[in-house]
């Protein structure tokens, strides 16, 4: 027996913008279809969180995001007890509410919380499709509808905060990066609302600070970064300005890597 909720809080009523790379909607559409659970990986800002509100719209299904971080526990999941002036009530957490209703529940960066807390997922994540309540005494059985997915940047990962291998098996993977040249200046040129060449310029410093990954850079410019940027050139901010705020002050602390950055841009603009 399902329990029935307001589910209108969760749905994605109007369409979000967003261009396919490969074939990666067709491919998730046939994991939701088998009802697999899916992670999506790639560098932050190159549209995975994106990627996901899309398919929820897509699917018309309800989606229930989590940002993922280190004192995550699993009560902030599951759910817990909580006192009020009648003396305690149970409290859904947001994974239980996603598979209460059907939903799709979306943990982002999954990697960031701790990893006994990540292992509660994994009854939902199997043949069993099943979340132990275990404070409250129920063995809840997911919707029918009701699909997980994860993502994380493996960049970012190293032997001490990794998923483990009981976890990764469980799921579908779609590997994400920024996009072709020509679709990110597009992107860029739609969400911003700057001119494509205006976008192509952003592209090109962009595309000069991904050749420093690995040499003074952790990540080069998001195409998050350059709608940013495209935001403020848009607002009537200068360009130069404009990248220097939403560009280089962010990325980076060191002077030399932010000298030559500074220097990619003074390049275009």
């Amino acid at each position: 027996m399902f329990v029935s909720i307001d589910q209108e809080q969760y749905q994605i009523i109007e369409e979000p913008y967003y261009k396919e790379v490969h074939d990666e909607i067709s491919l998730f559409e046939a994991a939701y279809a088998a009802r697999l659970p899916m992670m999506v990986k790639g560098p932050t800002g190159c549209g995975k969180s994106r990627f996901i509100e899309y398919m929820a719209w897509r699917l018309q299904r309800p989606l229930i995001s989590v940002a993922c971080n280190e004192d995550m526990t699993a009560s902030d999941l599951v759910g817990r007890f909580l006192l009020d002036k009648d003396g305690t009530k149970w409290q859904d957490g947001p994974l239980t509410t996603a598979a209460r209703m059907g939903a799709i529940c979306y943990l982002d960066e999954v990697v960031e919380a701790r990893q006994d807390t990540t292992v509660v997922i994994h009854p939902l994540t199997d043949h069993r499709r099943t979340l132990p309540l275990d404070k409250k005494g129920e063995l809840l059985h997911a919707h029918p509808d009701f699909l997980l997915v994860i993502s994380y940047n493996p960049g970012y990962q190293s032997s001490m905060k990794d998923l483990k291998q009981s976890t990764k098996q469980r799921f579908g993977a779609l590997d994400f990066s920024y996009p072709d040249r020509d679709l990110e200046i597009e992107i860029v040129a739609h969400e911003s609302g700057v001119s494509t060449e205006m976008a192509g310029k952003l592209v090109s410093i962009a595309e000069r600070s991904r050749n420093l990954k690995g040499h003074g850079l952790d990540e080069g410019l998001s195409t998050r970064m350059l709608i940013y940027a495209g935001s403020l050139i848009e607002k009537g901010i200068e360009p130069l300005a404009a990248c220097s705020v939403a560009l280089v002050r962010p990325i980076t602390d060191d002077p030399d890597m932010r000298d030559a950055l500074d220097a990619a841009v003074t390049t275009f603009f």
